[in-house]
């Protein structure tokens, strides 16, 4: 999710920059209106944004001397919808890359158009499908997070994969998985975890807002 400044050819950060746009730019409107209808949800807002910049600034060493990352997405798509999220995963990426040289100026399109954008949006298919199906919020939170970070690295890889393909574009983008799939994997496992963690803890302290989001009543499990 994190492709450091100078790994895209300027054709393709520019590319990835125009595809995120749209996106990015209903997202700011989707905050706005979000905060002008629902001004009392304005700190779990900026909570899920925090949460997001913390878990995706975490750095994890990757046996196969890359790195990966936690994302954070699922959680804030969740709660507020993935065009909010868009906007959010923008902020906290464009701070990223300012603050601790983390992903790119360049490249920032495409790290929104993975992290912030089609994250956000598995996340919360998943999470829409499995609690059409009746499933326990639990279960829900966990898959949403988990499919979000994995469909984040699975953008990343094509995404990297379509800027250097000299074996091939399959060939490419197997590599690009290989060498995240070791620690990504448990990263998922961890980072649905954690989410379900969160979500349970707002159950408890955030009760009004989530009401005002259409949380209500919880599905056993």
């Amino acid at each position: 999710m994190h492709i450091a400044e100078g790994f895209l050819p300027a054709s393709h950060a520019i590319g990835w920059g125009i595809a995120a746009a749209p996106f990015v730019v209903h997202g700011a409107w989707a905050v706005n209106k979000h905060i002008k209808e629902n001004p009392e949800t304005k700190l779990l807002l900026g909570a899920a944004g925090a949460f997001t910049f913390v878990l995706s600034a975490l750095k994890i060493p990757s046996v196969t001397g890359s790195c990966s990352h936690p994302t954070g997405t699922g959680l804030g798509a969740v709660l507020f919808r993935p065009p909010v999220m868009a906007f959010v995963g923008t902020v906290v990426l464009l701070f990223q890359a300012l603050l601790l040289a983390h992903g790119g100026l360049t490249t920032l399109g495409a790290n929104v158009f993975s992290m912030g954008i089609v994250g956000p949006w598995i996340a919360y298919a998943l999470w829409r499908l499995l609690r059409g199906m009746n499933a326990s919020e639990s279960v829900a939170i966990f898959c949403a997070a988990f499919f979000g970070d994995l469909a984040t690295y699975v953008t990343t890889a094509i995404q990297l994969a379509v800027a250097h393909h000299a074996t091939g574009f399959t060939s490419s983008a197997v590599t690009f998985l290989a060498l995240y799939a070791p620690t990504q994997i448990p990263l998922a496992i961890v980072e649905g975890i954690v989410t379900v963690l969160i979500f349970g803890s707002l159950r408890k302290i955030a009760t009004s807002e989530l009401r005002i989001l259409g949380f209500h009543k919880q599905v056993a499990a």
